[in-house]
């Protein structure tokens, strides 16, 4: 996420380090150079302005220029003035005891009627009960769209065949969500190529007969500023209560995220960083700042690993872990919780100072979930005896446990390494919940569990506990694609 504006602002604090002294020369060298990359994010020159003059202005401030540590200084200022002018955001959906309508707008292909399936799908997750509304009438495709979205969540989809009248649509969905004991109402929109006055009037129509509780204009975050100009479009017509940004997983530069607050006033209320209909987060302007300057977002972290591992399943593992208990069956089942397509690479890029790592992901460098299900594939090979004790595993043991998963004996023994040092660090973190997790989390990344020289149990030279070279991880990565061929053709 944001990758170029991670790179610019990064590279403009590493000028700053390892200088004899910090005058207010060098200084402005790197404040160009953070002006500059936020220029290339295609933020707004108008924002740019605001915050450099606030960076600046602190930034040249004797406290930083004597400081020990200007560099750091500098990141929390930027940090600081990053937060200010993201925020402050409110990102509750305001939900009533009796019904509450949401109304979703916005143009068409900024991903809107997916969106209403994943804030249905946040809305279950905190128990509520909500009703689809598909009164997209120009898009055929979006109502049957929005009734796949519906059974797939097991939630129900009003629509009306051969309806004309969207407004319509929408006062009978009302009354049916009310007879049902809907909690929660999602209208779907219609929307257009480019913005215009009959769907403008349409949208007005909509807002002033039905009259939602809360109106989000939903825009495309990969469209700069031009999604800050329909923002302010949709602003002027509708009154925005918030605007939910998508596809913030792609190339988005983030000119947008950073330039839609502060044009508008309408605070950005939800994100979207996945194509999984769970991939809706609450946009949190402190960790927003985190992940662009690469220190992590660890409340995201945390929500995101609740939404894996069940409140349920933490309880019974802990259980097991109070007890004394931690074994490779736990291990395997914790590998197959986060072993999900992009999963993982989501949750490395969450971690404090594990931006290169998720890059290695991005770049084809590393297959976390890869190197996870080889993971598995090697505990389910071996027996259940061996499972809760692997101190028994011979040479014998494990040339078997490796042929049985297609795998190399040397990588049977990195599992039991790998074991060996996870479950002390999950006895000593039993009982403190999720966030005992993510300081297990931390541990292993200090441990080199979590380094990125390479995937699970691969991550040094054998014997060393040097990294690998990177000519040494590509013979590495060509000889397991020769591995795997060779299952594949059953030899």
């Amino acid at each position: 996420m944001f990758e170029s504006l991670q790179d610019g602002l990064q590279s403009a604090v590493k000028t700053l380090r390892g200088k004899g002294k910090l005058t207010e020369a060098n200084m402005r060298d790197a404040l160009g150079l953070v002006e500059k990359s936020l220029l290339e994010a295609d933020v707004s020159y108008e924002v740019v302005q605001a915050f450099m003059g606030q960076v600046t202005e602190r930034a040249l401030g004797t406290r930083v220029l004597l400081s020990l540590d200007p560099s750091e200084e500098v990141i929390g200022i930027v940090r600081d003035e990053l937060i200010n002018i993201l925020g402050p955001v409110d990102p509750s959906l305001h939900l009533r005891g009796e019904l509450t309508t949401l109304m979703l707008c916005g143009l068409q292909g900024s991903g809107k009627t997916t969106t209403c399936g994943k804030l249905a799908q946040l809305l279950l997750n905190n128990n509520a009960q909500p009703m689809l509304v598909a009164a997209d009438l120009q898009r055929p495709a979006a109502i049957d769209q929005l009734h796949v979205l519906g059974e797939q969540l097991g939630v129900p989809v009003y629509s009306e065949k051969g309806a004309n009248d969207p407004v319509r649509v929408c006062q009978d969905a009302v009354k049916k969500a009310k007879q049902e004991g809907v909690q929660v109402l999602i209208l779907d929109t219609a929307g257009r190529l480019a913005i215009d006055d009959e769907l403008m009037r349409q949208l007005q129509a909509i807002d002033q007969r039905v009259g939602p509780d809360q109106v989000y204009f939903v825009v495309d975050g990969m469209t700069g500023q031009d999604a800050v100009n329909s923002a302010k479009a949709f602003n002027d017509a509708l009154e925005l209560d918030g605007v939910i940004m998508t596809k913030l997983d792609g190339d988005a530069r983030g000119g947008a995220l950073m330039s839609v607050k502060h044009i508008t006033g309408v605070p950005i209320k939800f994100i979207g960083t996945g194509e999984h209909l769970d991939a809706l987060e609450p946009f949190r302007p402190d960790g927003m700042a985190g992940r662009i300057l690469g220190m992590g977002d660890i409340l995201a972290l945390v929500d995101t690993a609740r939404q894996v591992v069940t409140e349920k399943q933490q309880e019974a593992l802990e259980a097991k872990i109070r007890a004394g208990e931690f074994t490779l069956d736990d291990f395997k089942v914790q590998l197959e919780s986060f072993s999900k397509p992009g999963l993982m690479k989501k949750m490395i890029g969450l971690m404090p100072g594990m931006g290169e790592m998720a890059k290695m992901m991005d770049g084809g460098g590393m297959d976390a979930e890869g190197d996870a299900r080889r993971l598995i594939a090697i505990i389910n090979s071996m027996t259940h005896g061996e499972r809760r004790n692997p101190k028994v595993i011979d040479p014998s043991r494990r040339g078997r446990i490796a042929a049985g998963a297609g795998v190399v004996p040397q990588q049977v023994n990195e599992l039991v390494k790998q074991f060996n040092v996870v479950a002390p660090i999950m006895k000593s973190m039993a009982g403190q919940g999720m966030a005992g997790r993510m300081q297990a989390i931390q541990q292993l990344q200090q441990s080199g569990m979590m380094d990125p020289g390479g995937g699970p149990g691969i991550r040094t030279k054998k014997g060393t506990g040097k990294r690998l070279t990177p000519k040494e991880k590509a013979k590495m990565k060509k000889q397991r694609e020769k591995e795997r061929r060779r299952r594949r053709r059953g030899s």
